[in-house]
């Protein structure tokens, strides 16, 4: 029999998601007041709003649950009759995927459910988003006109950035100019565009595709807002491959705020263009960060069900703080916290959390690794390999619980594969490798400008993506550039000072000194030859004072996710 409380109870959970969302529309609409204001200030404070706002509206729905149900609420049959009621009450909504996602987070904290447990979750297969050609709910269509420039004026003046333009008609002329070049048949064309421009930092992009006779192509146009005079925004670049606007998308950026009733169909059309883009990273990439770990967990679990691939020690040293491994094929690594750090390193558990947690809420840049948190996580013993599976009872079986049958996994960070830096410069093309240090100095600027200092400088805490581009993704000596004392090295005085094994002078576990950083990187010949001469400067305490002035004044800087040769206007 239904208990009456069951349909209260989910009459609750949906008026919690509904108020959830209510909230993250709020802070998503002032996205384009914050562009046209330049209000660079109140827009990254929105971002770490949005990120709470989830957490807050769980918290006051599971306090009402409780309240509703008293002691009741931690048993299964309660979950089993809200599920039911919850699901005829949402199925007609046009964001029913993170519907049932806010419920399953709900039953996860009260059980926190090991594995999966389809009674009192929502499981689903992996969300397909196969491009069908037909436009999207979230698009518009712009036919052909004869000519690209009246193309894009008329489409364009349907997704104006509240701004408005410095100078619309140089701009068209220059979009033009670059579509012509890239396209064939550019004067032939239609084009698809979002119906909301998606803002991040101090950008706004208008997204969508060019629908040419020949082929159809990704296009992003990218506006930037200076200040003036001219007042408005001013086109900043044009980005027709699929590689470029992957990178806009990247899973080292901070997400975006878009306008969007349909979630899923929007996913569906960014699929379309960047199509190796998995669909829990585009749900991240729209703030739908819950969303996209439901959907990276169903991927994982589809890939253990079509593959007989195991879990295997990820290439690369073996970390002092995290245990890694991967699974071919699939490509995400999985990062467990040690028990026991080795020495020297003297952080803790719950520091090493707070550094993962303070990225999560950062501006990326573009150079730090978006990471995933799970925990209560169950997989067969027998797709792990013998030498992981000793790894992870020997350094972190607190946390690993390794059974007959069953490996349980009370917590787990994931993250985008890639090529560690020390062993991507050893198997890499001599122009490859050098590309590589030369953008290892750029990610240490890219970091350095939003307040981020790596702390630990070793090649091995840094990776390339398959785009060849230099990333960060080890978080637990990452510390605040305002934060720091950078500082010279003192002259020593004496013989016995310079030969001193160990620093002679006080050292303040906030000092840093720049001069020390070549040793740690272990660059030689021309690849040292060619970073100094690049990136000389970051090693000097000069370099990082100013810069840290600068940010303790308030300055905020902002990190285009193209090259600067991309931009259509250069100073």
């Amino acid at each position: 029999m239904s208990d009456p409380r069951a349909s209260r109870g989910a009459s609750l959970l949906l008026g919690g998601y509904l108020q959830y969302r209510g909230a993250f529309r709020v802070l998503t609409l002032k996205a384009a007041d914050r562009f046209a204001a330049r209000d660079w200030a109140s827009a990254q404070r929105d971002s770490v709003e949005r990120h709470a706002a989830y957490r807050r509206g769980l918290d006051k729905t599971l306090a009402k649950l409780r309240s509703l149900w008293g002691d009741d609420v931690a048993k299964r049959e309660p979950w089993r009759q809200m599920k039911a009621a919850y699901l005829d009450l949402a199925e007609t909504l046009p964001d029913l995927e993170l519907a049932e996602t806010f419920f399953n987070s709900a039953t996860r904290r009260v059980f926190a459910t090991v594995g999966i447990d389809p009674e009192i979750e929502f499981v689903s297969p992996v969300t397909d988003v196969g491009d069908t050609g037909e436009p999207s709910g979230e698009t518009e269509r712009f036919a052909p006109c004869g000519s690209l420039a009246a193309l894009l004026a008329t489409a364009l003046a349907h997704h104006l950035p509240r701004a408005g333009f410095a100078d619309l008609a140089g701009d068209l002329a220059l979009a033009v100019e670059v579509i012509r070049r890239q396209v064939p048949d550019a004067d032939a064309a239609g084009i698809e565009l979002v119906k909301s421009p998606f803002y991040r930092g101090q950008g706004a992009y208008v997204i969508g595709r060019l629908l040419a006779p020949a082929a159809r192509c990704p296009v992003v146009f990218a506006f930037t807002h200076p200040e003036g005079p001219p007042a408005g925004a001013h086109l900043d670049a044009v980005l027709l491959s699929e590689d470029e606007v992957s990178i806009v998308f990247s899973f080292t950026r901070s997400y975006f705020f878009v306008d969007c009733e349909r979630p899923r169909e929007l996913v569906r059309f960014l699929k379309s263009i960047m199509p190796r883009k998995p669909v829990g990273e585009l749900y991240n990439s729209i703030g739908h960060n819950k969303h996209g770990k439901t959907e990276l967990y169903r991927a994982l679990l589809h890939h253990l069900e079509t593959t007989d691939d195991r879990f295997e020690i990820a290439r690369g040293e073996r970390g002092m703080v995290m245990v890694v491994f991967d699974l071919p094929g699939f490509d995400s690594v999985f990062k467990v916290i040690r028990d026991r750090f080795d020495y020297p390193k003297s952080t803790t558990r719950a520091e090493v959390m707070a550094k993962y947690r303070l990225v999560f809420e950062h501006d990326r840049a573009g150079r730090l690794v978006d990471a995933q948190e799970f925990e209560h996580l169950a997989f067969d013993r027998r797709r792990f390999s013998d030498e992981l599976l000793a790894e992870l009872a020997a350094k972190v079986s607190g946390t690993v619980r390794i059974g007959e049958r069953q490996v349980d996994i009370a917590h787990v960070y994931t993250e985008r594969r890639l090529t560690p830096l020390d062993v991507y410069l050893r198997e890499a093309s001599p122009a490859d490798a050098d590309a590589a240090i030369l953008d290892f100095g750029e990610t240490l600027r890219d970091l350095a400008a939003t307040d981020i200092f790596p702390g630990d400088m070793l090649l091995k805490n840094f990776g390339a993506t398959r785009h060849k581009r230099v990333v960060f993704y080890d978080y637990d000596e990452l510390c605040r550039v305002t934060d720091s004392n950078f500082r010279d090295l003192p002259e020593p005085s004496s013989d016995e000072e310079e030969t001193a094994g160990e620093a002679w002078f006080y050292v303040d576990e906030k000092d840093i000194f720049p001069e020390e950083f070549l040793r740690f990187l272990g660059l030689r010949g021309s690849a040292r030859e060619r970073f100094l001469a690049a990136h000389g400067d970051l090693l000097t305490s000069a370099y990082w004072r100013n810069l840290r002035t600068e940010l303790l004044a308030g300055r905020l800087f902002d990190v285009l996710p193209y090259p600067a040769a991309r931009r259509l206007r250069r100073d």
